[in-house]
């Protein structure tokens, strides 16, 4: 089983390691910054081998030539986005993957975020590492993709088990929630996960990760089939990228 170590940097964005302990490997997912990387490496003993992007923005690829630099390690991202990711060396899309020691990553396009936004699914670790495509009750804005592409990329993460655990980059989700009560707000999953959210909050405890199944039942973005968000957004019976594109739209304004 892998090793996940989850670094909170910046205002509210998360870094994530990954070790394997079989064969000594570690990742680094999205290193937004180099110093509290390095203290966290540092603090285990840990020398990485890899870097993992998921998409160029400078949040999650900040302190990838730094840490190139110190460490001489391999950086893997989207091959649709190789010209923006600073010192790539290792081009992947869907149907590739990354390893770490015998465990594989199976690489998926996720565009929508960006158009080359890509996801890292660990399918024995349960792990996804989803970048700024899907987040706990959000997805991530649509800065370069339409919204359908952002449905037929979320759609495509929703057939992975409910298990799933949701390793997405930013701590969003109380606003995320606040958001998600507007367009659902009889829906009982949602109030309960909300409490759940608040008080972690308080104490300044992470949200995240979250399992897939529960952003099934409370993520509005993953629930343009619902009768109550069809209702709010007025869109009764809609297709439902249609419904989606009216939510993110909401989201965006709210």
């Amino acid at each position: 089983m892998l090793e996940i170590v989850q670094i909170p940097v910046l205002s509210d964005n998360y870094v994530y390691l990954i070790h394997e302990p079989k064969s000594g490997e570690v990742a680094i997912v999205d290193p937004a910054v180099e110093a509290e990387v390095v203290e966290e490496l540092e603090a285990r003993g840990w020398t990485p081998d890899y870097i993992l992007n998921t998409h160029h923005h400078y949040d999650h690829v900040g302190a990838n030539l730094a840490l190139k630099q110190r460490y001489e390690l391999k950086i893997i991202g989207p091959a649709a986005e190789r010209e923006r990711i600073p010192g790539l060396d290792v081009a992947v899309a869907e149907g590739d993957h990354a390893y770490l020691g015998d465990i594989a990553a199976d690489v998926y396009d996720v565009p929508g975020h960006t158009s080359g936004h890509i996801a890292y699914h660990f399918a024995e670790t349960q792990a996804l590492f989803c970048g700024d495509t899907m987040f706990a009750m959000g997805c991530g804005r649509l800065f370069e993709g339409t919204p359908e592409q952002m449905w037929q990329s979320l759609s495509k993460l929703m057939r992975l088990p409910d298990k799933t655990r949701i390793y997405c980059a930013h701590e969003y989700t109380l606003a995320n929630g606040k958001f998600a009560l507007s367009v659902e707000p009889d829906n009982p999953a949602l109030q309960a996960r909300m409490e759940k959210v608040q008080a972690l909050r308080r104490d300044g405890r992470p949200t995240v990760p979250s399992e897939l199944g529960t952003e099934r039942e409370t993520n509005p973005f993953l629930r343009p089939m619902s009768d109550e968000i069809q209702d709010r957004v007025g869109l009764i019976g809609a297709p439902w990228p249609k419904v989606f594109a009216e939510v993110r739209r909401r989201k965006d304004n709210f």
